[in-house]
């Protein structure tokens, strides 16, 4: 199995880069390198990991002056192009910003900033990002963010559930979905989904802070695995 080539974009005020780059590269074994949003070129690159953080401080709108940078056209020409595209927490945010994935990343709706451990189901594992894991799998994955709370129109809503498009939901512990496990109003509880083409995937709760057993689990794991076994 060949070792997959992972960019890791480095936005002024991200801060989740390290932590990617430590589970790929030191946990996965994977080839890995940072890539500055002032660069022009993804060469070489086979996924493109757009991390958690604060970009430009969140200012204007989260995301919004991160999808203007020069990285950003290049990641969404990479996108087009077929290319592996993973935006974690605020990268998420910025690939709704560059239309790369539909809907948008709300305030929660408790308008706080949430950090605490979550459960989400397994919605869809015939993805390339979720195909280690089993349909209906409930997994403990952290969040940390303000602005998580996913709203889309009813009418997309229904264009999702039918091209597969949500990725994970909110539960309790059990796998039930429910207003009580929603922890940011997000509609349908969704955590993370897929753009219709299946090769970019956004999601608010951070796997990479639970891909090794030293820090109490390894529930996120999964998610890179996969991506490394179908891109192999």
């Amino acid at each position: 199995m060949r070792k997959i080539n992972f960019g890791i974009i480095q936005f002024p005020g991200s801060n989740c880069e390290q932590d990617c780059f430590h589970v790929l590269k030191n946990i996965l074994k994977q080839n890995c390198k940072y890539i500055w949003h002032d660069s022009t070129s993804l060469r070489n690159i086979d996924c493109v990991v757009v991390p958690g953080g604060f970009s430009y401080g969140d200012y204007l709108r989260t995301g919004a002056i991160a999808a203007q940078s020069r990285i950003s056209s290049k990641i969404k020409e990479f996108a087009k192009g077929g290319g592996v595209v993973l935006g974690i927490c605020n990268g998420f945010q910025i690939l709704t910003e560059l239309k790369l994935l539909p809907g948008v990343l709300l305030r929660n709706k408790s308008l706080n900033f949430i950090c605490k451990d979550v459960h989400l189901k397994i919605s869809n594992n015939s993805s390339i990002f979720t195909s280690e894991y089993n349909i209906n799998d409930t997994l403990k994955i952290p969040i940390a963010h303000a602005e998580g709370n996913f709203f889309i129109k009813n009418s997309k809503i229904k264009d999702m559930k039918k091209n597969n498009q949500i990725m994970f939901q909110y539960t309790n512990h059990d796998g039930s979905l429910n207003d009580e496990s929603n922890p940011n109003g997000s509609v349908m509880n969704i955590a993370g989904i897929c753009n219709q083409e299946g090769n970019v995937m956004g999601m608010m709760p951070h796997p990479e802070r639970v891909s090794e057993a030293l820090l109490g689990g390894q529930d996120g794991k999964g998610i890179f695995k996969s991506i490394i076994k179908n891109l192999s």
